[in-house]
């Protein structure tokens, strides 16, 4: 791509916020990937219309990015604009939050809690942003966070920004619609409770706990890589990935500085400096083993940033 066309076409406060040939393992919680051509950070719905105008009307791929977790970045780098949301403000209207997508989602319901308000306590310590969660419909223990989405601001691809309900973003298992869309969550409104506050926070912190125990809080991650599996029977539980993984023996594979994790063998872990070929190759290892095993066909939930994105 032309940087230089790009950035003499963005106004000037924002062509000084752009930083050019960013490192994308700095920007993902795995650590891998190299440089993009431009990261763009986005701090409201203005700004990141502009941003993915322009990259429309110069023909230049762009990929939307939040807190970086559930993400593969190429070592070979994105030639094109990222895009990172970083619209971050919460305002409290009784038990309606305003916040926006750019917003840790864990420091959201730390600060949900703070405000007297509870119903997200279940997804503590899940890592990214409020808009990573929306468009993943983060979820765990039996919930999910398009069960509290009243309405959301949205850029459309064709640069409009608009509110719209949750009818608009087909929650499932772990998907939204929002990737075929191409529509970008700036904003969302979310219908809390007023709940039993000690036991909301108790349960956050039995669930942060519960993490600490079991996931790699002290090595790069991108969180769970593969989706776990359809429930066997209707009205039971989905089958957890990581059993099938760990039953066909995944947890002492590695290629390079690439490992599976030892507590949690549904999780990839950067020992070093694990290359994304390093990463690719042990994902598909561990899919090949429980396929040979038991015949089932993983799903990656982790996405791969390359040039091929765009």
């Amino acid at each position: 791509m032309d940087v230089q066309q790009y950035l003499k076409a963005l106004p000037p406060a924002e062509r000084d916020m752009v930083q050019p040939g960013a490192r994308l393992r700095e920007l993902t919680t795995l650590r891998v990937g190299g440089p993009a051509a431009l990261v763009c950070p986005a701090h409201n719905p203005e700004q990141a219309s502009r941003f993915q105008s322009l990259a429309r009307a110069q023909d230049i791929p762009l990929f939307v990015l939040g807190g970086g977790s559930n993400i593969l970045a190429d070592d070979r780098g994105f030639d094109g604009v990222v895009l990172k949301v970083e619209c971050d403000r919460l305002l409290q209207d009784d038990n309606i939050l305003t916040a926006g997508a750019g917003l840790d989602f864990d420091h959201l319901i730390a600060r949900s809690l703070d405000l007297g308000l509870t119903g997200l306590e279940f997804a503590s310590g899940i890592p990214g942003t409020l808009g990573g969660a929306i468009v993943g419909n983060a979820g765990c223990y039996g919930h999910e966070i398009g069960e509290f989405l009243v309405d959301a601001v949205i850029l459309r691809p064709d640069g409009q920004i608009e509110t719209v309900g949750p009818e608009e973003f087909g929650f499932r298992y772990r998907e939204t619609d929002l990737r075929e869309t191409g529509h970008v969550v700036l904003e969302a409104r979310l219908r809390m409770q007023r709940g039993d506050l000690p036991t909301a926070i108790a349960s956050r912190a039995e669930k942060i706990a519960d993490r600490r125990r079991k996931h790699p809080v002290d090595l790069p991650s991108a969180g769970s890589w593969f989706r776990n599996l359809p429930a066997p029977a209707p009205g039971q539980r989905r089958q957890a990935a990581g059993h099938f993984l760990e039953q066909a023996g995944v947890q002492k594979m590695h290629e390079g500085d690439a490992h599976v994790f030892t507590k949690h063998a549904n999780m990839i872990v950067n020992a070093g400096q694990a290359s994304s070929a390093d990463v690719l190759a042990l994902a598909a290892r561990m899919k090949k083993a429980v396929a040979d095993k038991f015949d089932l066909k993983l799903i990656e939930e982790v996405r791969y940033l390359s040039d091929a994105t765009g």
